[in-house]
């Protein structure tokens, strides 16, 4: 039988880091705050930090964040990652796998922000600037990013059939229509692809930084809208639609994807009987007042 997968665990990290970066090796490698289930990330020091992919799919996005996110730094006007070495599969670990930057901060999932309306303005100005830079020959929308940036119809309504009765169908249906009923037909720009709390760093309650490009590419940008809805409301989401730039369409498609994403993510949360789900009900109950409030508006 094949060895089974390492842990990725500060010990594999260790391991990695001294056989490949030995001038690294006297610096303490610890756990992070806050960290993701698609990568696993450990502070290397003070100043550097190791992300190791999960499995396949996210192995993927090695070759592009090493590639495209030095590129994207000078541009931009928050703090990214930034890799600054590329480690190869070794100690029974089957991936490549990378040491960026230490981004100092504090992911807004679990730090209070100050001033949310400024927050959202923050969060607006870097997406645009980030659409701004050139997209030439950037990666497309795959399996590397699951199709972030491609059309929303690459997911179907496979959440929505599978949930059942756990959701309101009735509600959900014509916001989905509206969502599919538009495709990007513009060229091509970047986007982020995971534009989420966990990802979105404080510092002193202020955004401060932007990371995790794994989902990043080049495509449509109403993915990017997300946010508007699992975080924001009232003034802080009308605020960031105004500030994005977005046209209506890129903005209804916005809402679909961050219903896509609550529906798949209940999935998950229902079959291992998670207290998440709360909060997947949650933003799935945001979407839908939104969509009800902007009809009753027109």
């Amino acid at each position: 039988m094949p060895a089974a997968p390492p842990t990725l665990d500060t010990a594999l990290a260790r391991r990695l880091v001294d056989r490949q970066f030995p001038q690294w090796a006297d610096l303490p490698v610890r756990p992070v705050d806050l960290d993701g289930s698609d990568n696993r990330s450990f502070r290397l020091g003070d100043e550097l930090a190791v992300r190791l992919p999960s499995g396949d799919w996210y192995a993927e996005q090695v070759d592009k964040e090493q590639r495209w996110l030095q590129v994207l730094a000078p541009r931009l006007p928050l703090p990214i990652p930034v890799p600054v070495a590329r480690g190869e599969p070794d100690a029974g670990y089957p991936y490549s796998w990378s040491v960026y930057r230490w981004l100092d901060g504090t992911p807004a999932a679990i730090a209070p922000v100050a001033d949310l309306g400024a927050f959202a303005s923050a969060t607006a100005g870097f997406l645009r600037a980030l659409r701004a830079v050139d997209a030439a020959g950037g990666p497309a929308p795959g399996r590397h990013n699951f199709f972030r940036g491609g059309p929303l119809a690459t997911y179907e309504r496979e959440a929505l059939d599978t949930l059942g009765d756990e959701v309101p169908r009735a509600e959900i249906e014509p916001v989905w229509e509206d969502a599919m009923r538009t495709e990007w037909d513009r060229d091509p720009v970047w986007l982020h692809g995971d534009v989420a709390v966990g990802n979105l760093l404080l510092r002193e309650g202020r955004l401060g930084a932007v990371i995790d490009f794994g989902c990043s590419d080049v495509g449509d940008p109403a993915c990017d809208c997300v946010i508007a809805w699992t975080f924001l409301s009232g003034p802080s989401r009308d605020g960031v639609h105004a500030e994005l730039g977005v046209d209506a369409d890129t903005w209804s498609r916005g809402r679909g994807w961050a219903l896509w994403k609550a529906m798949i993510t209940l999935v998950g949360h229902l079959e291992r009987g998670a207290p998440e789900a709360a909060i997947a009900r949650r933003d799935i109950e945001r979407v839908l007042a939104d969509y009800a409030d902007e009809r009753g508006r027109s």
